[in-house]
């Protein structure tokens, strides 16, 4: 029978609390462009309110377990 091989990038992109939740970084935090010209990529107000880590819904939970390997 083949290993299991968790997905690096899932890895790398959630994280496992102690309680076995998993969280994720909201959507467009991660813009290099986040405080240019708002009209174009967003604005300051708009960064900040993404910031924090939310937990994955509990349609995706499964799926992204599958992919961590547990």
């Amino acid at each position: 029978m083949p290993k299991m091989k968790p997905q690096r990038s899932a890895k790398k992109n959630i994280k496992v609390t102690s309680t076995g939740k998993l969280r994720r970084l909201q959507a467009g935090r991660k813009s290099g462009a986040a405080f240019a010209s708002a009209p174009t990529t967003g604005s300051r107000k708009n960064h900040n309110r993404l910031q924090g880590e939310v937990a994955v819904s509990k349609a995706d939970t499964k799926r992204m377990k599958r992919l961590l390997g547990r």
